[in-house]
């Protein structure tokens, strides 16, 4: 049985972690593209970067039926919880060109409007 994909709440775009280019890249969203970053990600241990607001109904950032599926279909993974609120679990994996997905509940994340809060 695969994992039961709800839907896409976001996008992730792999970006060069070094401090020059995460300003550039910064700078293209916002100056180039006019997309502001979401001020309140969480500073996630080992993945840098940003989450950019488009409009009312998402972000940029495809960064869960559950670990023990993603266990018996030998997947690697790692998860974090509390980055995004206490109860928030985030599940990482690559696909086969080392793009990093996140998996998450639904209702404990700031893709949104509604659940990014003041």
């Amino acid at each position: 049985m695969a994992i039961e994909v709800l839907g896409i709440h976001h996008h992730a775009t792999r970006i060069d972690a070094s401090p020059e280019r995460l300003a550039a890249v910064q700078n293209f969203y916002e100056d180039v593209l006019g997309l502001g970053a979401d001020p309140g990600r969480p500073t996630i241990p080992g993945v840098p970067g940003f989450w950019i607001n488009v409009g009312q109904g998402g972000q940029i950032h495809l960064i869960q039926a559950t670990k023990a599926e993603l266990e018996r279909l030998g997947v690697k993974y790692w998860s974090m919880t509390g980055i995004n609120g206490p109860a928030a679990e985030q599940v990482f994996v690559n696909d086969p060109s080392g793009n990093m997905v996140e998996l998450h509940q639904v209702d404990q994340c700031r893709c949104a409007a509604e659940g990014r809060g003041a």
